[in-house]
């Protein structure tokens, strides 16, 4: 299973770099055709789409890598058992959210299917709106790891040394 993982984890990393380079590039392509008066107005829906898909898997790789911003200035100063209560109160809001969201996001998709992307016949919005529900899916698995692990932690560690490198 841990294969498994790791390889999904590889294949999200590729697909958000991907998507971001896509965008850039879509990006600077429609600004030189603009300047040479043959603007290809696609290159920035493109971009909208690819921005969408690499913003919710780059959000699952710097949740997972713990480099989101976080505030620990009063739960630091807490007793160890309020801030680790803290600590699993903010993972399950978090998991209720993002619960939430798949199912606003798949909602979305399903309403959004007859409608063409930007105009495009063919492309349904079901493409951009998509990335709610995957970017939510990842991000609530990685949620309920983080609180599976903090779980195995706590019950591994004695005492006040349970909070340290967290």
């Amino acid at each position: 299973m841990r294969t498994i993982y790791d390889w999904m984890l590889r294949i999200e990393a590729i697909l958000a770099g991907t998507f971001l380079l896509i965008m850039v590039a879509m990006i600077f392509l429609g600004g030189v055709a603009r300047m040479l008066g043959h603007p290809l107005n696609w290159t920035i829906d493109l971009a909208t789409c690819s921005f969408a898909w690499g913003c919710f898997l780059c959000a699952d790789i710097a949740w997972r890598r713990d480099t989101l911003i976080s505030i620990d200035f009063l739960s630091s100063r807490l007793p160890p058992r309020l801030s680790r209560a803290i600590h699993y109160l903010n993972h399950v809001v978090i998991a209720g959210f993002l619960v939430y969201v798949i199912f606003a996001g798949a909602w979305l998709s399903w309403v959004s299917r007859a409608r063409s992307f930007q105009g495009i016949p063919g492309v349904s919005y079901s493409w951009v709106t998509a990335s709610i529900v995957v970017g939510g899916l990842l991000l609530l698995l990685t949620t309920l790891l983080k609180i599976a692990r903090s779980l195995r932690e706590d019950e591994l560690l004695p005492g006040d040394q349970r909070l340290r490198g967290r």
